[in-house]
């Protein structure tokens, strides 16, 4: 048997699969993910679920909508005389300053929703925080406080 023709007839195979290989059409590359530019890619969904601190922060039109289920207690953490000046319809006043608030927060339902407020979201945070630790799981903070809630032209009570 003659090697020579056998390889040259190997070699003609090879040399043709590879030159049909080269003729086919290649798809055309894909660019990895992260080479698409931000904008393009959708925004992320907000998160709606308590912060690490066990509350959830809402927004003015949030909060209004939750305070239309009678069952949920609006807590206004303020002094009583801001809370006299003016306050959200239903609010009660449990001021988050005053040497008592550990014992009057510990008397209240840790089974119901608590929306909490203070003048501009500060105290209010406080509050939040407290209530947490004391094992109140419905915990919702009202952003920039009262002074946002009126600025939205939202209810008040005297």
């Amino acid at each position: 048997m003659n090697l020579i023709p056998m390889a040259a007839a190997i070699g003609a195979l090879l040399s043709a699969g590879s030159l049909a290989a080269q003729e086919a059409p290649q798809p055309a590359p894909v660019a990895p993910a992260e080479a698409v530019p931000a904008a393009a890619q959708p925004p992320a969904p907000p998160l709606r679920v308590p912060n690490a601190r066990g509350f959830r922060n809402l927004s003015v039109e949030e909060f209004a909508q939750m305070s239309t289920n009678q069952a949920n207690i609006i807590l206004d953490v303020r002094t009583p005389k801001e809370f006299e000046a003016g306050h959200l319809p239903r609010a009660v006043n449990v001021d988050v300053l005053a040497a008592d608030f550990d014992q009057k927060i510990a008397s209240l339902d840790k089974a119901r929703t608590y929306l909490v407020h203070c003048a501009s979201g500060g105290r209010s945070v406080t509050a939040c925080k407290q209530l947490g630790e004391l094992g109140f799981p419905k915990l919702y903070n009202l952003s920039g406080g009262f002074k946002a809630w009126t600025r939205a032209g939202k209810p008040v009570e005297k």
